[in-house]
Formats: structure tokens, C-alpha cells, sequence
């Protein structure tokens, strides 16, 4: 398994919970904009991000919650790599409908929102 993003939980954002009951998770790197931290999980990467993105197949966890990538939008790596920013959508599909969105299998959403907390890991790993 090769790790492309490991980074740590600063902060959540008040309107974390809702979004993620409905299987939507904002990333942004410590420093987001006041407005944008009230809606995301603030973080801090310990390893990479690296120069490749992740492909369907790749895997993504929150925490002990764990799913496989199914889509990777055109420009969510490249939001990750400059500002640590990127839409993670747990719905499944197989195309991904905004360019900054990555796209991955549907998870328990009260598990979701229970690994969603301060010094929670994500990590992105390769295939």
C-alpha cells in the first residue's frame, strides 16, 4: 500500500455533521478562510500529499471508516496538492460530477460522523 496523503484532523466545523449525514465531506488544510472552516475539516498533512493522484480502486479512511475510491475529479488532486482543499462525496458514482470532487463508495453516515473529530488520521493509498 502506498500512502499518497496522510494528514491529521485539526478542527471540524460546526456544519461538519450535517454535510456528512448526507455523505459529504469537505477537506481544507489549517489557514481556510473563517467562512469555509465552519463547513470543513481542517487538517494537517503528515505525509504528502504526493505528485500522483489517486485512480478508482484507490482506498480513502476517515478514521476506522474505510472506502474505495470510485471517481477522482479532473482538478481534486491538484486542489489537494496547493491548498489541501478537496470535496469527498460517499455516494458511489462512477464519474465524478464536479472537477474538484472525489468520489467514493457510500459509508455508514453515524460512523462517518463519529470518526470526524480532532486528531482523527485521513489517509488516501494507492491500489
Amino acid at each position: 500500500m502506498s500512502v499518497l496523503l496522510k494528514t491529521r484532523v485539526t478542527d471540524v466545523g460546526p456544519e461538519v455533521a450535517d454535510l456528512a449525514e448526507g455523505g459529504v465531506v469537505i477537506l481544507f488544510a489549517d489557514g481556510s478562510p473563517p467562512e469555509l472552516a465552519e463547513v470543513s475539516v481542517l487538517h494537517k498533512a503528515e505525509t504528502g500529499p504526493s505528485d500522483d493522484a489517486p485512480t478508482k480502486g484507490a482506498s480513502i479512511a476517515i478514521g476506522a471508516v474505510a472506502a474505495q475510491i470510485t471517481a477522482v475529479g479532473p482538478s481534486a488532486w491538484s486542489k489537494v496538492k496547493e491548498i489541501g482543499h478537496v470535496v469527498i462525496n460517499f455516494n458511489g458514482a462512477a464519474e465524478a460530477e464536479r472537477p474538484g470532487e472525489i468520489c467514493a463508495a457510500p459509508v455508514d453516515s453515524e460512523a462517518l460522523i463519529a470518526e470526524l473529530k480532532t486528531g482523527a488520521l485521513i489517509v488516501v493509498a494507492a491500489a
